[in-house]
């Protein structure tokens, strides 16, 4: 049989390229399968990152090319202006060019004998007896002849299309909110090493927004929003907002994206016959910050030991493959139950408390105690280390019964 992998991997993003990575390095034959002609072109995301989570999966430090600056934490300002800041004693995230830093991920793929082949959209599964057998490829537009594999690995993003062909359901589309990206120059008075964060209905609805400075009067603006015009909602932020205004009023858009964040925590199901999904398209995101590509990879990692193991065994049923998602839940299932609900605590909150609560963290000097958490990535666990804290109890209180207000 022509065109035969042990593996193959639908999208060449951070996550299906590190999936791939982890499975060539041990010796299987993977080949990945990428739609646009460039790999990280077209980019939709920031490219904040937890330097702690790159750590643990072994990519820190990177080239100094990839990083674009380091933060040693985050400024909320309120609806009304007001701000509270949290400063931690070294770096704890950093901002990358995600272009190079998706290329550098595929690069090491590659190193590892990994195939890709770009231009090549992913038209349909091959299904054969109950299991996903392979894939269709379209070139040009073109039909292109079948690939086959032993286990498909489902790594195309938000789309999902390739997902329900395996028979698994989608993401929550009501836990979508529309992000806009852009990169801007002349950018006034930012703080080079502190991210800012700007909360308030007016502006992003369902979401935040954010200023990320790169230095040399460039930084990062966007958010995301679940109504409103993303782009008219970043016109508004940039002109109108209190504070973003001072810094972004004379700022010139350089490029702008638009792209959707799934917030719904991971999907019930990311397995069947011969099959895995990972990242975007199975929502592995961190419903409180929308971030993907620590957590995603993350559980890209341990789809790729299952994956192996399952090569090993010769078993590529959805029984087997299960304990990818046993697996994921052991590791961080607290953490992203633990987001999602903060996530609806917070939609559910009108800026009025959001302004009470900012308050209430500066007063109680909050920020000392947040200075010892743990991880930015498993908050949950996070959450739990600073309970004992006592500055900490009358704040938790108060955020205690927002935090049961939520719906589940």
């Amino acid at each position: 049989m022509k065109n035969l992998s042990d593996v193959i991997v639908v999208g060449g993003g951070p996550c299906g390229s590190f999936t791939a990575f982890n499975l060539a390095k041990q010796g299987a034959n993977v080949t990945v399968f990428e739609e646009h002609g460039e790999i990280g072109v077209p980019s939709h995301c920031p490219g904040h990152l937890s330097i702690k989570g790159l750590k643990r999966l072994g990519l820190y430090p990177l080239p100094e090319e990839i990083v674009e600056n380091t933060f040693y934490g985050a400024i909320f300002h309120s609806p009304k202006g007001k701000s509270f800041s949290v400063r931690f004693s070294q770096p704890v995230t950093c901002v990358v060019n995600r272009v190079l830093f998706d290329k550098y991920i595929a690069e090491m793929a590659e190193d590892a004998g990994v195939q890709y082949h770009l231009n090549s959209r992913v038209d349909s599964l091959i299904i054969e007896d109950g299991f996903v057998k392979g894939i269709s490829i379209k070139q040009d537009g073109k039909t292109r002849e079948k690939s086959f594999a032993k286990i498909v690995i489902d790594a195309e993003g938000i789309s999902s299309r390739i997902l329900r062909l395996a028979g698994l359901s989608a993401l929550n589309r009501h836990m979508l909110v529309n992000g806009v990206q852009a990169e801007v120059e002349n950018v006034k008075d930012t703080e080079p090493d502190m991210v800012e964060v700007f909360l308030g209905k007016d502006y992003a609805p369902g979401f935040y927004a954010w200023l990320i400075s790169i230095g040399d009067g460039k930084a990062k603006v966007g958010l995301a929003a679940k109504t409103g015009n993303p782009k008219e909602l970043l016109s508004r932020l940039m002109f109108k907002h209190p504070v973003a205004s001072k810094k972004l009023c004379t700022a010139k858009i350089i490029q702008i994206g638009v792209h959707p964040l799934t917030l719904g925590g991971p999907i019930t199901k990311t397995y069947a016959n011969g099959f895995l999904a990972i990242g975007d398209v199975a929502s592995q995101v961190k419903s409180t910050t929308g971030g993907g590509v620590v957590l995603g990879m993350t559980f890209a990692r341990v789809a790729a030991e299952v994956a192996y193991e399952a090569l090993s065994r010769n078993d590529f049923s959805s029984e087997f493959l299960g304990a990818y998602q046993r697996l994921c839940n052991e590791i961080s299932g607290f953490d992203v139950k633990f987001m999602l609900r903060i996530r609806k605590m917070l939609d559910a909150m009108s800026d009025e408390k959001i302004d009470n609560a900012i308050n209430l963290c500066k007063k109680f000097n909050v920020e000392k105690s947040l200075q010892n958490m743990k991880d930015v990535d498993l908050q949950g666990q996070s959450f739990l280390y600073l309970l004992p804290n006592p500055r900490m109890l009358t704040a938790l209180f108060y955020f205690f019964f927002l935090f049961l207000s939520a719906k589940p």
